[in-house]
């Protein structure tokens, strides 16, 4: 039995301003129709014997997760909640323990939610090598040959090669060298890409992380153990995970295991870890630009114009990126795409909203845009979907007022229900308890307008919410 492990942590900061740190690169369909989640599941489809996910992120991302699986008729096996982060060594360690309960010994095959893959078939060429090696006790990681000498991704040098198929031992991984190293190790044919992708069995990955980072495991099945189920999900336990010490699977046993070899893959791999990398593997026009939304361009040429809300215009630019969303346009060479994230970093170091959260905001009952705010009043479109409803709740600082413009609402007001249609309105003093409810088969939305001396988002009681929060 595979079981595909499906690592989709992480707020993808170098893809602001469309990646922010409560909706990142992972949960977004920055390719197709299908985010890079949606994908990177369906991408295993036609494998045989492939078990249902396991899914790993973070407690803010978890709905968002849930309904992306849903709406592709994915069941997993399970969504483990990470509550703080502790890198791919403890994920993975809590993933094989959680296996185990399904299976003596599964093979476990480690994706990273975020890459894209254009030719599944060598991808299934080296997943059977890789399930035959696991087999025999052997801990598989698929190392990209490399197509340009990049300075963003790690290396891994090739060693003795196997018996059978593609695999080597690995000889040595080596950090992200500078320009003129790594044309050297392309040129040499000796080095791969460290691609993040892993394939073991669950009982030998362990055995080396009893051997090699013992306390990270015994953290691990603590958290396993005292872990709950809520929902769609299976919440680690947080004191006992948190306490772990953090590493990656590449320092904790990759590095040090003589059970270690790679797998090269060429499959037309991208790990679309910059706006540079999107622009690599888009369709270009004719003057080699990667365009979306509604963009006008004269003498544009090698680069990248995305508009997500209104028109870009653009004159005389070459190797540029311009990415435009409703609240933010970022502007840089496509040379410079790595250093998006200092800008990410200043945004958060001024606790500026632009670097956690869209003004389309994701809930599990649906969705809020905010429309416009000063310092007394804020003004939403709430859209709720159809059997949906918000928590019970109340407010000690805000009160609210409702204008129904599509669907039907059961609004609950301290002891009293009722019941508006479109154009109808009602007003939610400050400190009554309510609820929105969506009963109709098409989804609600509403005009929200909040008005107080504070209208943050953690003013709020819930006295019961469907969701666990």
């Amino acid at each position: 039995m595979v079981v595909p492990v499906i690592l989709a942590g992480g707020s993808g900061t170098r893809l602001w301003p469309l990646s922010r740190e409560l909706h990142p690169k992972q949960l977004i369909g920055l390719i197709d129709e299908y985010t890079m989640l949606q994908n990177t599941v369906l991408r295993l489809d036609g494998f045989e014997g492939m078990a249902r996910p396991i899914v790993i992120c973070n407690e803010n991302h978890r709905f968002m997760v849930a309904e992306q699986l849903r709406s592709i008729g994915i069941d997993p096996l399970a969504i483990m909640l990470e509550p703080v982060g502790r890198n791919t060594a403890p994920a993975l360690a809590a993933a094989a323990i959680k296996a185990l309960e399904i299976d003596d010994n599964p093979t476990l095959l480690v994706l990273p939610a975020d890459h894209t893959i254009t030719y599944t078939e060598k991808l299934y060429d080296a997943m059977r090598e890789g399930v035959a090696l696991a087999e025999t006790g052997r801990l598989i990681t698929f190392g990209i040959v490399p197509e340009s000498p990049e300075t963003g991704y790690g290396y891994i040098r090739k060693g003795a090669p196997m018996d059978n198929g593609d695999a080597v031992v690995i000889d040595r991984f080596v950090e992200k060298p500078d320009f003129d190293t790594a044309k050297g190790y392309v040129a040499s044919g000796d080095y791969c890409w460290n691609s993040g992708m892993f394939m073991f069995g669950s009982q030998e990955v362990l055995g080396e992380m009893e051997r090699f980072v013992p306390e990270i495991v015994s953290a691990c099945r603590g958290a396993v153990e005292k872990g709950t189920s809520d929902l769609d999900f299976f919440r680690l336990d947080h004191d006992t995970f948190s306490a772990c010490p953090e590493d990656s699977i590449d320092y904790a046993v990759m590095e040090k295991t003589d059970k270690g070899v790679m797998i090269p893959l060429s499959a037309g791999w991208n790990d679309v870890g910059s706006w540079d990398a999107i622009w690599q593997i888009g369709e270009k026009d004719a003057e080699g630009n990667v365009l979306k939304g509604d963009v006008v361009t004269h003498d544009v040429s090698s680069s990248l114009l995305q508009a997500e809300s209104r028109m870009i215009a653009a004159i005389g630019i070459e190797d540029m990126i311009v990415v435009e969303t409703k609240d933010a346009v970022l502007v840089a060479p496509r040379d410079r795409g790595q250093d998006v994230k200092k800008i990410v970093n200043q945004l958060k170091a001024n606790t500026r909203n632009e670097a956690q959260l869209h003004t389309v905001v994701y809930r599990p009952w649906g969705s809020y845009e905010g429309i416009d705010n000063s310092d007394r009043f804020q003004v939403k479109r709430i859209t709720v979907k159809p059997g949906a409803e918000l928590s019970l709740q109340k407010h000690f600082h805000r009160a609210e007022h409702w204008v129904v413009v599509r669907g039907t609402a059961i609004v609950t007001r301290d002891d009293e229900k009722i019941l508006l249609k479109e154009d109808e309105s009602t007003y939610i003093s400050l400190g009554t308890v309510h609820r929105l409810e969506n009963p109709g088969k098409i989804p609600l939305e509403l005009i929200e307008v909040q008005s107080g001396s504070y209208l943050g988002e953690d003013d709020i009681v819930r006295l019961e919410d469907n969701y666990g929060r």
